[in-house]
This record gives structure tokens, C-alpha cells and sequence, in this order.
């Protein structure tokens, strides 16, 4: 039983994934309406990093309340902000319809540069993250840990930007498709996607935090029902695969450690007491994202966002329901089951 009255400090990692991020919306925002879990540490990449920052900053001006509203006032402005909607919610709720020009507009990105495609690098992003964060605030009195993860460019290292590091352009990069978008240059290196090298960072939160519940919001299925056959379709598999390998990698080790630390009699060392301590907690919607086609992650559809926000408070409700009492007790997924 999940005790009313009793608040559990965790730690949240989420996933990035365009437009689908709005289904993390919705899991942040029952969570922070039920108001029984603290927050120590998030980690997020691209959508997971606008998530992220956005949430800690109306956490930090507004509390729980704060944080609902610049949640929903973010997601609105991205809906508003693009010039073309690339996407209108379909009759049943759920899927969506892509629009002719939107169609051609991302065919166009496999044969020109963001520098031929895009020209004047406009990203309304920027002017809506910028408008709506206050990073000054953020990187000098957040009250969560921060990491958001980009990927350089020119190595392929992972660049995981801590809370007095984290600005509007490290959030930028963080989702920065290189496809569509210039890279973002901080301190004279280039940054993609943070999707290609952490989707998202976990191990800050294991290494960092005092917490020991790390609740996963994931927005990719960790396995999908078929095979892709047609050009495009394969072409976004690869896609998809690439932004997810490196997580899987990571989860299949701390599943990998978990076991091997079990096998000894004496885990006496620190680290291991550590492992064995850590407990995973997974909220997602696998069902759902099987159904979204590939192309709908770049949607700006208000009606699209909220049918995501709502099926991602009924996940948070639903898992809420069946596995807050292990929080604080134990793993409620078995990360051998998901990840080996």
C-alpha cells in the first residue's frame, strides 16, 4: 500500500522523443498533482531535457502548482510556435494524419544541409525555452539535480550538462537534430541530439544521488511488434535504434551488475552495497508508441499533445496504483527480464 501521507524522494530519468515527450507531461504532471514524491535528481535527454528544465523551473518559482502550469504553458507555446503543423490529431484519438507539405518538407531534409534547408537557423524553441526558463535561477538555486545530455559532434562523447552548466543553449543541443539543425556550439565544440550518446544518462543518478528509487518515463518500445520492410519504414528503425542503443546498453549493465553482485556471499565493497540498494521503477506506454507512426514525433498539435499528456497521467495513476508501495522497498521491474 502506498501510504497518503508518506513523501518518497526519487530520482527520474526521461527519455527523449520529439513530440511523444508530451506523454512524459503527463506523467510529471499527475505525479506532481499527487504530491506524494519529492524530486532529488532528472535526468533527461532532448524532449526529456525540455521536460526536465522546465519542470525544475516552476518547481523552483511556483512549487508543485508552478511546476504544472510551466509544464502546460510550455507545451502550448511548442504547439502554437510552429509555422507548419505537421501533423492533425486522426478520428480516433490516437493516431495522426501527416500533412502533405510536412511530408515533403522532411523528404527535403535527406537531400539538403540545415544550413541549405534552414538558412536563418530558426528554432522557435529557443525563443520559447528562453522566454519561459530563467537559467540564471536555475543554475544557482535549482532545487532537483540537474543533467541533460548532448552528444559532440566531432567525437561522439557523451556531454552531460550539470545544473550550473545548464543554459537555454545546452538545452538547445540536447535536442538539436542534426538533420534539421545547425549544431549548437558551446564553448567552442559542436553538439548534436543528446539521443545518439544517452537516452537518457542514468549512471549521474546512480553515481550522484542520495535517492535510491530511479523511476524510468520511457517513450521507445523496448521491442517492437514487426519488422520493417519499406525503405522509409527501415530508414526510421535505424533512426530509432541508433537514439536508443546506448540506454539499452547501460540498463543491460546495471542488470548485469545486479546479477553478479547477487552471486557473492559478502558484498562488502561500497560499490556493491550500492547496486544492491539502487531499485528500478519503469512508467511508459509501449502499447501506445507502437501505434504512433515515426514521423508523428515532430507533430505540433495541441489536440495530439494533450491525448499524450492524458494517456501519460493515466500511466503515472496506473503505476502509482500498482507499484508505489515498492518504492523505497524494491525494484518493481526485473531489469534482467527487460534488458539482457
Amino acid at each position: 500500500m502506498f501510504q497518503r501521507r508518506k513523501h518518497h524522494l526519487i530520482n527520474l530519468a526521461l527519455q527523449g522523443g520529439g513530440a511523444h515527450g508530451a506523454f512524459t507531461w503527463g506523467v510529471l504532471d499527475h505525479l506532481l498533482e499527487d504530491g506524494r514524491l519529492r524530486f532529488e535528481g532528472i535526468s533527461g535527454t532532448s524532449a526529456g531535457a525540455m521536460n526536465a528544465v522546465v519542470m525544475v523551473h516552476g518547481l523552483a518559482t511556483g512549487g508543485r502548482d508552478g511546476a504544472r502550469e510551466a509544464l502546460a504553458k510550455f507545451w502550448t507555446a511548442v504547439a502554437h510556435g510552429s509555422p507548419i503543423d505537421i501533423a492533425s490529431t486522426a478520428t480516433d484519438g490516437n493516431g495522426i494524419t501527416l500533412n502533405p507539405m510536412a511530408r515533403l518538407m522532411l523528404q527535403w531534409t535527406h537531400y539538403f544541409s540545415p544550413s541549405q534547408f534552414n538558412p536563418y537557423d530558426i528554432n522557435k524553441l529557443r525563443d520559447i525555452v528562453t522566454e519561459q526558463v530563467d537559467f540564471d535561477r536555475l543554475q544557482s538555486s535549482s532545487p532537483v539535480k540537474l543533467y541533460i545530455a548532448a552528444t559532440n559532434a566531432n567525437s561522439g562523447k557523451l556531454k552531460l550538462f550539470r545544473r550550473d552548466e545548464i543554459s537555454a543553449d545546452a538545452v538547445l543541443a540536447s535536442a538539436c537534430l542534426p538533420t534539421m539543425f545547425r549544431a549548437v556550439e558551446i564553448d567552442g565544440e559542436p553538439y548534436w541530439d543528446g539521443g545518439y550518446a544517452a537516452n537518457p544518462a542514468v549512471f549521474p543518478l546512480f553515481y550522484d544521488c542520495a535517492s535510491r528509487d530511479i523511476v524510468l518515463v520511457l517513450l521507445t518500445p523496448l521491442k517492437h511488434r514487426e519488422t520493417p520492410h519499406g525503405a522509409q519504414e527501415i530508414q526510421e528503425r535505424i533512426l530509432e535504434l541508433a537514439f536508443n542503443a546506448t540506454f539499452l546498453r547501460e540498463m543491460r549493465m546495471f542488470a548485469h551488475l545486479r546479477d553478479y553482485v547477487k552471486r557473492s556471499w559478502f558484498p562488502i565493497g561500497r560499490f556493491e552495497r550500492r547496486i544492491r540498494s539502487t531499485r528500478f521503477h519503469v512508467v511508459g506506454a509501449e502499447e501506445l508508441m507502437q501505434e504512433l507512426p515515426a514521423e508523428s514525433k515532430l507533430a505540433a498539435n495541441l489536440g495530439f499533445f494533450e491525448m499524450l499528456r492524458d494517456r501519460g497521467r493515466d500511466a503515472a495513476r496506473l503505476w502509482l496504483q500498482q507499484h508505489g508501495g515498492d518504492l523505497g522497498k524494491r525494484s518493481s521491474v526485473d531489469l534482467s527480464a527487460l534488458f539482457y
